[in-house]
């Protein structure tokens, strides 16, 4: 008996529907990005492990798609590792590449490498797949792509204001009510200094992060597990749970943070980006949530993420500032900025929320049947015209009975059927048939073009 096919767990098939829709989030996407002046660049799906291991803290790590050598990959291992089950040390005997969980890294990586041939600032965008070794659920998989647009090579604000503007366009765009949560890394440094945890920041911003999704009392318990006493954690509280207008939050952060130089740096970022957006506001809504982390060690600076109002979904765009990423791979000292819009999730959002665009200029719109040869060789001229004009046109593939090929134009949702038969050719004439209305009009093959269009 033949194995039934199936696919791992955490990764889809796209239908030819489910394209149109896909790809109706990344043109948007992308229009959105050109018109910011970014340019599209691509990297490989897999990176060697020394580019990816220790940039996404020790959760992320664990998280890698690691691929096996080539060949004997046993032969480089010790006997002792693999009995002792030294995981970690066989891995990295038996496998010296991944799969890519995110296109941040990999761009640092490009950055670096072709730093001679790229102009800076260099602003780039990619629309990716990358891939998590994540536990599969609602809104969560294993392999989904990412629509990354960043700035490397400058340290101006102004960057952070336009991925915002960027954001706010393409949810209008896409008609998706979202909320952008922001707050800033230095302003996590500056709460975990006066607290006396300076050295503890990735495991206070770990925990915090949680906040939305295990409560209060789960965050608390984590932090007491991650060594941080009980005076720090009680301090904590009043300053994560701060209330009030963007301003109120920043005025009382200035009080608290009023002897730590690097959180009243990040304070007067903010404040920064915040003036920006009243010299030239967005739609969308912004809140200042200093809960807001994101777990991962390499942002320095804003913090950005997404959140559809009307959904019940995790974040659906995120990123922020990495100052110090590129350093990693030996070029210091050029900052960036970036976000990454999830267009896996957009897309369930859109589906629950019934926003895909009825027709889709993707899709067909126009089927010509077919009656046999003669019918077809009169067809063939005037599907060329359509096309050239920009419209997608079918003509069946062959003669069959006319109510298999309305089913066939019905289940594909085309809307308009063009019938050419013996009589229609006599008189050079068609008839159109709107599959939604059921209308039929007869019209001049001359004027085809025209009418359809």
């Amino acid at each position: 008996m033949a194995q039934k096919p199936s696919i791992p767990k955490g990764t889809r098939d796209f239908s030819p529907e489910e394209m149109v829709k896909r790809n109706y989030i990344f043109d948007t996407i992308k229009s959105v990005f050109k018109k910011f002046g970014f340019q599209a660049i691509e990297t490989p799906a897999m990176e060697n492990l020394s580019t990816l291991m220790g940039k996404y803290g020790e959760e992320g790590d664990k998280l890698l798609f690691k691929i096996l050598n080539s060949g004997d990959f046993l032969s480089k291992t010790e006997d002792a590792d693999i009995q002792n089950k030294n995981s970690i040390k066989v891995t990295n005997q038996i496998s010296e590449k991944g799969l890519r969980y995110d296109l941040t890294v990999p761009f640092a990586r490009f950055v670096v490498q072709h730093r001679n041939d790229i102009t800076f600032p260099f602003k780039r965008y990619q629309i990716q797949p990358v891939w998590r070794a994540d536990k599969p659920q609602k809104g969560r998989y294993r392999e989904f792509y990412q629509c990354d647009v960043d700035v490397v090579g400058s340290n101006s604000l102004l960057n952070e204001f336009e991925l915002l503007q960027i954001v706010d366009e393409v949810f209008n765009k896409l008609d998706i009510n979202v909320l952008v949560k922001l707050n800033n890394r230095k302003i996590l440094s500056g709460i975990a200094e006066i607290i006396g945890q300076k050295d503890k920041i990735v495991d206070i911003t770990v925990a915090i992060d949680k906040l939305d999704k295990i409560g209060l009392e789960k965050v608390n318990e984590e932090l007491y597990q991650k060594g941080i006493p009980k005076e720090a954690v009680d301090k904590i509280q009043p300053i994560i749970l701060l209330s009030g207008t963007n301003a109120e939050k920043l005025d009382k952060l200035k009080q608290v943070l009023k002897d730590s130089e690097v959180g009243m740096h990040g304070i007067k970022e903010l404040e920064q980006v915040f003036a920006y957006l009243v010299a030239s506001p967005v739609a969308t809504e912004i809140e200042l949530d200093l809960t807001l982390a994101r777990g991962l060690n390499y942002y320095t600076g804003a913090i950005i993420e997404v959140k559809a109002k009307d959904a019940a979904i995790g974040s659906i765009c995120g990123g922020g500032r990495y100052d110090d990423l590129t350093g990693i791979f030996g070029m210091p000292d050029v900052s960036g900025v970036g976000i990454s819009f999830g267009a896996d999730r957009i897309y369930d959002v859109l589906q629950q929320l019934q926003k895909f665009p009825a027709q889709n200029p993707d899709s067909t719109k126009v089927l010509f049947t077919n009656f046999g040869q003669n019918e077809e060789l009169s067809c063939l001229p005037v599907v060329l015209q359509l096309r050239e004009k920009g419209i997608n046109v079918e003509i069946y593939p062959e003669a069959a009975k006319m109510k298999k090929q309305m089913a066939y134009a019905d289940k594909r949702e085309i809307p308009y059927v063009v019938i050419i038969g013996t009589n229609e050719m006599t008189g050079n004439r068609a008839i159109v048939k709107n599959m939604k209305s059921g209308e039929q009009e007869e019209v001049k093959v001359s004027q085809l073009t025209d009418y359809l269009a």
